[in-house]
């Protein structure tokens, strides 16, 4: 009886060798997993890709090519590139949710509230919104990027990125919490994108040193360009006036700016009128919402009709007009004769002589009666040379006398470079009627060849001793909604508007500037229905495009 207890106590501790060896087996299993696990979670391969995001090549397409870059920058929590929603779509979705309120989609959106909770943190994420062309789904169009800050390492990244869209026409940056520095950083991100780019939008970005007039440089390619809401005051108006134009250069790609919504007054107005006098590209101007008064309102109703040039202006033309004229007069085929016309010169005076010597002798006289009036027209070197002129580099002075007939038709038939065609032979002529033949022959010839000249190598005006230019007929629309103007302003910008209605009556030519279209001065400190108002209405209302449009629709219609 004593050994079975002592059997029965010893059963249940036999098993226990064998649990210790099981969980010294679990034990060993676990360690091997543990060691295995973050060999297979961190690889060497990974480690190594983020090193070089400059050997990936881009696709074009802008949400592969983004997400691959910033994993490769070792940039984890990046923004997705999404298609920006379309408007007509939220509008009709937001209408049939409105109309048709049921009971199953309420106990939806109550089943599901954690779900939409979710999803409605994930539109406050940072987003780059995208909008995609019609035919190609994948290229892209326009950028939209609001309400985040855009930092140096996403310029960076878009650097890579964005010049292999072919297609991309607009970049819209709102409230991203630009400074001077990434202002600097994205305008030379520019050239590197494709030539399609034009439209430039930066809308809520205000920068202490107002350095927005960087986007109109003269190498810049912008054709419309947004600054609303950007707190510009006069002195960055002055900085965007004289990128606008200066006594030297001008901007030649920029067609509308929008400077609405900012903190623009009198001053500032008025540096802008001062690029408006020798800019000739800029087709629409906004100024709405600023603080302009009346002094501003006439400074740039200044500029839309004839104006007195600035003694820096005179002179700089004198300049030009000097300088086109001695290119006029190297091109002309007269330039290439002078040292012929020398020679010419001296063979006459030789004919003179030999002449005289025999008018000595009454026997010959008869006999050399032919020769001598050959002679005769040789003797004057001034008609030889006129004539050679006239004739054509290609003709020597002997051709050159016979009829002008046969004098233009060998200067025709030998002319054949088309700088010499234009000149017609006209340098030579020393003297002011010469100057000014010159001058007008060098405009007509930039007229022809390029598509802006020079405003200051317009036809001007003298009077009383100083020298007047035509307006600015080159702007089409200009808005000054809200701003602080009264009927002192209002009166100036009538003057302009009769100008502008008068000239464009007496164009010659369809390729001439139509001048003012659209003038908006609602909501200004004067009464809509004042006798100013009322006339400027009159007189703009046939030549706004948009209106005289709806009017045909009207009546079409009726």
């Amino acid at each position: 009886m004593s050994n079975e207890p002592s059997v029965t106590g010893t059963s249940p501790r036999t098993p226990r060798p064998g649990t210790q060896k099981s969980s010294s087996a679990v034990t060993k299993k676990g360690d091997r997993a543990a060691k295995e696990k973050p060999t297979t979670a961190l690889p060497p391969v990974g480690e190594e890709e983020p090193k070089n995001p400059e050997e990936y090549q881009c696709s074009g397409v802008l949400e592969v090519d983004f997400a691959e870059l910033c994993t490769r920058s070792g940039y984890t929590d990046f923004p997705k590139v999404v298609v920006r929603p379309r408007l007509q779509q939220n509008f009709i979705h937001s209408a049939s949710l409105s109309e048709k309120p049921t009971q199953d989609d309420q106990r939806l959106s109550a089943s599901c509230s954690q779900n939409s909770l979710e999803s409605k943190y994930v539109f406050f994420r940072p987003t780059i919104q995208v909008e995609l062309e019609q035919e190609d789904s994948k290229a892209v169009k326009e950028i939209y990027i609001r309400g985040w800050k855009v930092e140096d390492r996403i310029l960076g990244i878009f650097s890579k990125c964005l010049p292999s869209l072919s297609q991309l026409q607009a970049i819209n940056l709102w409230k991203v919490g630009l400074t001077d520095m990434t202002l600097t950083t994205f305008i030379a991100l520019l050239p590197l994108c494709s030539s399609t780019l034009r439209r430039v939008t930066l809308e809520g970005n205000p920068l202490p040193q107002q350095s927005y007039y960087k986007l109109m440089g003269l190498d810049s390619t912008i054709a419309h360009l947004s600054l609303r809401n950007n707190n510009i005051d006069d002195r960055g108006a002055e900085l965007l006036g004289q990128a606008l134009s200066t006594v030297h250069n001008s901007n030649r790609t920029l067609v509308s700016l929008n400077l609405a919504f900012n903190h623009i007054g009198d001053k500032g107005a008025g540096y802008i009128a001062d690029g408006l006098r020798l800019n000739r590209s800029l087709l629409w101007l906004s100024l709405a919402h600023n603080q302009i008064q009346d002094k501003g309102a006439l400074k740039l109703a200044e500029v839309l009709r004839p104006f007195e040039l600035t003694h820096r202006e005179v002179v700089e033309r004198r300049r030009l007009l000097l300088e086109k004229g001695s290119q006029e007069r190297s091109r002309s085929p007269s330039s290439s004769r002078h040292g012929d016309s020398k020679m010419d010169r001296e063979k006459s005076q030789t004919v003179g002589a030999s002449s005289a010597a025999l008018s000595d002798k009454p026997e010959k006289m008869q006999s050399l009666k032919a020769p001598k009036g050959l002679g005769k027209k040789k003797e004057k070197p001034g008609e030889i040379v006129k004539k050679e002129e006239k004739s054509g580099p290609g003709q020597s002075p002997t051709q050159g006398t016979p009829k002008k007939e046969d004098a233009t038709k060998a200067g025709k038939g030998k002319v054949t470079i088309p700088e010499q065609k234009m000149s017609k032979g006209k340098g030579t002529k020393m003297g002011s009627k010469e100057k000014r033949s010159i001058l007008l022959d060098s405009e007509q010839l930039l007229v022809e060849a390029t598509e802006m000249v020079n405003p200051l190598l317009e036809p001007v005006e003298h009077r009383d001793g100083k020298v007047f230019m035509p307006g600015n007929r080159v702007l089409l629309h200009l808005n000054l909604l809200r701003n602080r103007i009264t009927e002192v302003g209002l009166e100036g910008f009538l003057t302009a508007v009769q100008y502008q209605v008068q000239a464009s009556k007496a164009r010659t030519s369809s390729k001439a500037p139509m001048g003012l279209l659209g003038l908006s001065l609602a909501k200004n400190c004067f009464d809509p229905q004042c006798p100013k108002h009322i006339m400027i209405q009159e007189l703009m209302l046939p030549r706004d495009p948009v209106k005289a449009k709806v009017r045909e629709e009207e009546a079409t219609a009726t």
